[in-house]
């Protein structure tokens, strides 16, 4: 299902690039032609991507090990427009995205933590993994969207 973690992170960079296009764009019709709908489908889709793309961050970072640094420019990127595909790429070329899922305990002192144990759990299980992320990504969504946007 997430392939590698190369891939699983790749692929929402590339989606959170897009849905700020989608957002962009929906701000410019409604500038332009009045269609605030525009900005609330736009707006819809990127605000999901942007919670699967926080997600997939932290747990990309929990697999590959990375230091919080990392971690937080990978999060951070998100608000900034298209800025998670240069983030991507220096994950990329600085090999903080190579290798794949620890899905076994090593030698190595960390793998004994509880949280490791649970992740490694469920990514031994991806369709359960994806689908309780799913779910809380949903459940963090709609009451995002009950409160509403920013300055309302």
């Amino acid at each position: 299902m997430f392939r590698s973690p190369l891939f699983l992170f790749r692929t929402l960079a590339i989606a959170e690039a897009i849905s700020w296009t989608l957002l962009i764009g929906g701000l410019i019709l409604r500038a332009t032609s009045g269609l605030a709908i525009a900005v609330t489908i736009g707006g819809g889709i990127h605000g999901f991507i942007f919670l699967a793309y926080g997600a997939t961050a932290v747990l990309v970072a929990k697999n590959q090990r990375w230091d919080a640094r990392s971690t937080a420019v990978a999060i951070v990127s998100t608000l900034i427009p298209y800025a998670t595909i240069p983030v991507e790429m220096w994950l990329h070329r600085t090999r903080r995205l190579v290798g794949s899922w620890r899905l076994e305990a090593t030698a190595d002192p960390r793998d004994a933590a509880w949280h490791d144990r649970l992740m490694r759990w469920f990514l031994r299980r991806p369709w359960m993994l994806g689908a309780i992320v799913a779910l809380v990504l949903v459940a963090i969504f709609v009451v995002l969207l009950v409160i509403g946007p920013p300055g309302r």
